[in-house]
């Protein structure tokens, strides 16, 4: 754990009790503070008492008590509307901050020369989260991996002089994080997203830049410029000329940067253009959206002084991301591909545009305009096999489109769809689940969606005598 600094023998409030939530209470006692801790949700406050903090309705706190607000990142900041405590705080002079302000200050103070790796973006950046703490590993560092992917940033392993922290930082949390300087920060790509809580793209575009604030000439910031947002944010960088600044591209050709053509990746950050490696033959990394993720994150290590063998060394070893294009098993020319956080139709696109012959698995609780925007890649698809509440609207979105099968549950879709992927004579056939919808009609979590596919398909396996991942 990760104790906040700067607090101690203060009061700090704190609002929200998941997962990060309880790991900032949690670090900040651990830091000598004195923490008043609320949740709306009454599981959560069993949850806090049980470890003997505080509890306090936060409608009652006497804000000229305290030192600061920690917010949850699910919490309104700023948009729709900012939460009722939010008002009070900022009303009486009391910063409003998150967990990862907490880490930033923490990290800083140490003085044991940690350095911090932050990824951002709207797609992509759990695997390229992911990618980079495993490069760092088989490159002999000590990488923490956490943020909004797997453990909250505080409950991360204490600095030390050879810690690299990789982490993922949401638009929520860069919002809450007023002094995040990351030594390499990461900004993959911007599409709408999270209106809701910006406001509009142009708040959520300038929220996400954010990220390469603080940064000083010592620091290195890796900028996919494949869309115009982002594009814009790399021309604005470059002219500050503050920190190094490495463009990122796939599919185009860069004087200076790194980009991806057909999977090879090519450094061009040097006096000449260097072939840096291939992807090729890498299956965890396999489509344009992971060559993106894949030349950020050779950016990076490049940014933290690993040689391009090494680096490409430990890209041939990546597992790849659990429930994201993860490949569960192979039999007879039929590669199950678990792809359970595709939770709406952008997401289950860059799956559908790395293969062809699929057997789709799809539907759940259907996202505003369902899969219309995915008709392009609909030749790629065999069938489809439509489970959940969006069964019904898809199908009649894949009407004379794709053939479909009406399976209800996901157990009847993988058998149905392994048993005609088997009957198909090409070489390889995908038997793919990318829902392109949220899991909560029959699942509490896309993550338990994807182990029962993983199950399901591990199970049939070892019946057929296949390999299962």
């Amino acid at each position: 754990m990760i104790a906040a600094t700067g607090f101690e023998r203060k009061n700090v409030a704190v609002l929200g009790l998941g997962r990060s939530g309880l790991a900032t209470a949690r670090s900040l006692e651990a830091g000598g503070a004195h923490v008043f801790a609320w949740d709306d949700a009454e599981a959560k406050r069993a949850e806090a008492a049980k470890e003997g903090f505080t509890l306090a309705d936060s409608s009652g706190w006497d804000w000229k008590t305290f030192a600061a607000l920690v917010l949850s990142p699910g919490i309104p900041l700023t948009h729709p509307e900012p939460h009722a405590a939010v008002k009070k705080a900022k009303g009486a002079g009391v910063e409003v901050i998150g967990d990862v302000e907490l880490f930033q200050r923490a990290v800083a103070a140490s003085g044991k020369g940690a350095r911090i790796v932050a990824v951002t973006g709207t797609n992509g950046k759990s695997t390229t989260t992911a990618l980079i703490g495993h490069m760092v590993r088989r490159c002999g560092g000590d990488a923490q991996v956490g943020g909004n992917i797997g453990r909250a940033v505080l409950d991360l392993d204490a600095p030390s002089a050879g810690t690299v922290y990789v982490v993922e930082v949401s638009s929520y949390q860069i919002d809450l994080a007023p002094s995040l300087a990351p030594n390499v920060g990461v900004l993959l790509n911007i599409t709408p997203d999270h209106i809701d809580r910006h406001g509009t793209v142009e708040h959520y575009a300038e929220v996400k830049a954010r990220i390469f604030a603080h940064q000083t000439e010592k620091d290195t910031a890796v900028i996919g410029i494949d869309d115009p947002r982002t594009g814009e944010i790399c021309t604005h960088e470059g002219a500050r000329r503050v920190e190094k600044v490495v463009p990122v591209s796939v599919g185009k050709t860069l004087s200076r940067g790194v980009y991806a053509l057909g999977g090879v990746i090519y450094d061009s950050m040097g006096t000449q253009t260097v072939k840096a490696g291939d992807l090729g033959e890498i299956k965890t990394l396999a489509g344009a959206h992971n060559w993106q993720n894949a030349a950020a994150a050779y950016a990076a290590g490049r940014a933290l002084g690993y040689p391009r063998e090494r680096i490409f060394a430990a890209f041939e070893s990546f597992p790849g991301l659990a429930h994201r294009m993860e490949i569960v098993g192979e039999a007879d020319g039929v590669r199950f591909v678990n792809d359970s956080k595709a939770t709406n139709a952008d997401a289950a696109s860059k799956a559908l545009a790395t293969y062809d012959n699929i057997y789709w698995i799809i539907g759940g609780k259907a996202k505003e305009g369902g899969i219309a925007s995915l008709e392009e890649w609909f030749p790629r698809v065999r069938r489809a096999y439509l489970i959940g509440d969006a069964a019904k609207q898809f199908a009649e979105t894949l009407k004379n489109k794709v053939e479909t099968v009406h399976c209800g549950t996901l157990d009847r879709a993988v058998e149905a769809a392994s048993r005609d992927a088997a009957a198909d004579e090409a070489e390889l056939k995908i038997v793919l689940l990318s829902p392109a919808c949220a899991s909560f009609d029959q699942f509490s979590s896309f993550e338990e969606r994807g182990d029962v596919f993983r199950a399901a398909v591990q199970e049939r396996l070892k019946v057929k005598g296949g390999a299962a991942a």
